[in-house]
């Protein structure tokens, strides 16, 4: 692997690896691959603050906004900034955007449109989103600081491959011996997070099924519930703690436990 300059991701994201990036890189590392993969990039919490790159890089993520923005600031990063130039924050354009369908823009327009929306709502959330304010900073959206991040995402993406499948076409494609998959699927009890139908319960066993068949390696991150523990079992987990800030301008400390699963070393494949 060679070494790279690590890109902050350029909008928040439900379920954002902020605070387990550093644990989750670690164990990329030490794993030998020539092929890193990511079923469900989000904003790129992991695979943009990694310090080093594979020879070969995918990302993928069944979420049309996602997947459109990344090949839009990959592809067509001047016109994209030209449209993004003259943009405010503003309650009312917020509820304009959010109000409107993205399948009745062009490809540059719905891209405006996501990362306006992921700025300006709260939490960073896909769905149901809802202004964002912060009585102690500036607002949200400030295309003078966003600007040059968006140059360096649109430099990183320069070789990456970006996909937009459902998770189980994703990693049939690129599975091989020298695949890592890093698999940040959602968490349990927060399916509908990301919008209705893109992922179930039932996903949680059909994707630990097909980790269990590939050929390559594969590190999932989850919350740490009985549940998961259950679907689970018999590979290896190790318990991380996280604190997390909640509760917008008042806010307040709270500690989350997650889970960091991988294949057992007596089953690796």
């Amino acid at each position: 692997m060679k070494t790279t300059t690590p890109v902050k991701p350029v909008a928040p994201w439900v379920g954002g690896k902020s605070l387990l990036a550093d644990t989750i890189i670690n164990k990329i590392e030490k794993i030998k691959h020539t092929c890193y993969a990511e079923p469900f990039v989000g904003m790129g919490g992991v695979f943009l603050r990694r310090p080093f790159v594979a020879k070969s890089e995918v990302i993928n993520d069944y979420s049309q906004d996602v997947a459109n923005f990344f090949r839009i600031l990959q592809r067509h990063y001047v016109p994209f900034m030209e449209m993004m130039r003259f943009q405010i924050t503003t309650r009312t354009e917020f509820s304009r955007l959010a109000n409107t369908d993205p399948a009745t823009l062009t490809d540059l327009e719905r891209a405006a449109r996501f990362i306006y929306l992921q700025k300006t709502c709260f939490g960073g959330k896909a769905t149901s989103r809802a202004f964002g304010v912060d009585k102690s900073g500036p607002a949200r959206f400030d295309i003078t600081k966003l600007a040059p991040m968006l140059e360096d995402l649109h430099t990183r993406l320069s070789r990456v491959v970006i996909e937009c499948l459902p998770y189980q076409d994703f990693i049939a494609r690129y599975d091989k011996a020298t695949t890592l998959f890093y698999v940040d699927s959602p968490y349990y009890n927060s399916e509908d997070y990301y919008g209705k139908g893109m992922y179930s319960k039932d996903d949680h066993e059909r994707l630990r099924d097909i980790l269990m068949g590939i050929k390559g390696q594969f590190i999932v991150s989850l919350n740490d519930v009985p549940e998961v523990r259950k679907i689970y079992k018999g590979f290896k987990l190790q318990k991380v703690r996280t604190n997390y800030s909640v509760g917008g301008g008042n806010q307040k400390q709270r500690m989350f436990g997650e889970v960091i699963i991988t294949r057992q070393l007596r089953d690796k494949r």
